[in-house]
C-alpha cells in the first residue's frame, strides 16, 4: 500500500470516528433512555409481581383464618369481612356463601351469589359457579321450569361446571315428572370427560332409582 493510499485509509477513519462520536453526542441520550426503560420495566415487572404474590398469600391466609372459626356464622361473617376486590373478592364471597344455614343468612347468601353470577367483570369460571350454588342453594323453593332455564346455560358442552348442572337438571326434571329428561341428563353426566367418580356414581344410583340403564361411556 502506497504511503497516498495510506493517509487517505487514515483520513477516512478519522472522518468515520468524527461521524460517529457527533451522531453519539447527538442521539446518546436515546440510547441512555432505551437502557433506563428497559432496566425500569424488568424491575417493575418484579415489584408488580412480589406485590402480588404477597397479596394473595395474605389473601389465603385470611381465609384459610376464617374458615378455621369454629361456628358457620362466624366464619361466614370473617369471610364477607375480607377486603378484597375483583377475582379475590368473587371468591371470598363464594366460600362465604358456602357457610350458610336457613333463614335470613341463607337469603343473603342468595344475594351475594346473585351478584357474581350476574357480574360481567369476572371470569366465567366464577359467575357460572355462582349460578350453580344459587340454583342449589334455592332448591325446591324454585319451580323445576325455573331452575331448568338458569342450568341450561351451565349445562352446554365445554363449560366448566357441564357435570355438576347436568345432575342438577336432572333433579329439576324429576320435580316435575320428566323421567326420560331426567334420564338423558344423567346418563350425559356419567359420559361427560369431566365428571369425577362420586359424581358417576351418584347419577348410576339415582337412574337405577328411576328403572333406567346407565350407559358407559
Amino acid at each position: 500500500m502506497s504511503q497516498t493510499d495510506s493517509f487517505i485509509e487514515e483520513v477516512t477513519e478519522e472522518v468515520r470516528r468524527d461521524k460517529l462520536f457527533a451522531l453519539i453526542k447527538r442521539y446518546g441520550w436515546v440510547a441512555a433512555l432505551a437502557v433506563l426503560l428497559i432496566v425500569g420495566g424488568a424491575s417493575w415487572r418484579e415489584w408488580s409481581q412480589a406485590r402480588d404474590r404477597a397479596a394473595a398469600q395474605a389473601l389465603g391466609d385470611a381465609i384459610l383464618a376464617a374458615l378455621e372459626q369454629p361456628d358457620a356464622a362466624d366464619r361466614a361473617t370473617a369471610l364477607a369481612d375480607l377486603a378484597s376486590a375483583g377475582d379475590a373478592r368473587a371468591l371470598a364471597a363464594l366460600l362465604a356463601a358456602g357457610e350458610t344455614d336457613e333463614g335470613a343468612r341463607s337469603e343473603a347468601a342468595a344475594e351475594v351469589l346473585r351478584g357474581i353470577a350476574e357480574d360481567p367483570t369476572l371470569p366465567v369460571h366464577y359467575t357460572q359457579l355462582a349460578a350453580l350454588k344459587l340454583v342449589m342453594l334455592e332448591g325446591r323453593a324454585i319451580a323445576p321450569e325455573a331452575r331448568r332455564d338458569r342450568l341450561a346455560p351451565l349445562a352446554e358442552p365445554g363449560r366448566p361446571y357441564r357435570p355438576l348442572a347436568l345432575e342438577q337438571l336432572a333433579l329439576a326434571e324429576i320435580d316435575a315428572g320428566n323421567t326420560e329428561a331426567a334420564l338423558g341428563h344423567l346418563n350425559a353426566a356419567i359420559q361427560d370427560a369431566g365428571s369425577s367418580a362420586g359424581l358417576r356414581q351418584r347419577a348410576t344410583q339415582l337412574i337405577v332409582a328411576l328403572g333406567g340403564d346407565a350407559e358407559q361411556g
